[in-house]
């Protein structure tokens, strides 16, 4: 099971990374200086209406935001990765994903959160980082 000092751990190496509480709900969330690419995420009243209208409900747990590279990719990572992922009215249609944190381990959040780090990262920073420890991307 994934927590939030996890993300703190993976997100403590990546350079032009910082964490902030997030302005809505006053929760976690990490960015550089082109945005936020993971943030706690809390439900809203507007949010359980609207999953509770298509027969859905809010999981009991942790759960995250997270920045993808599109509206394709967060479509295809809700598709392919429901366990882990979903989307809410709010979100549909922006580059954006919500994870549960329960079923995910350490080396599947590793890669979600610096997948989403190189987004709002310089190309050049998140190239020179990825090649000295030897990701490929």
């Amino acid at each position: 099971m994934a927590t939030l000092d996890d993300i703190r751990n993976i997100v403590r190496d990546l350079p032009g990374a910082e964490e902030v509480v997030h302005g809505h709900g006053g929760g976690a969330a990490w960015r550089t200086k082109a945005g936020m690419f993971v943030w706690e995420r809390e439900p809203s009243q507007r949010d359980l209406a609207d999953l509770a209208a298509r027969g859905e409900v809010w999981p009991d747990m942790l759960v995250v935001g997270v920045h993808t590279d599109g509206v394709e990719d967060a479509e295809a990572l809700v598709a392919a990765f429901p366990e882990l992922f979903f989307t809410i009215p709010h979100i549909e249609g922006h580059p954006v994903v919500l994870l549960r944190l329960f079923p995910v381990d350490r080396d599947q959040l590793a890669e979600i959160v610096i997948d989403a780090w190189v987004l709002r990262s310089p190309a050049t920073v998140a190239q020179a980082w990825l090649a000295e420890k030897g990701i490929a991307r």
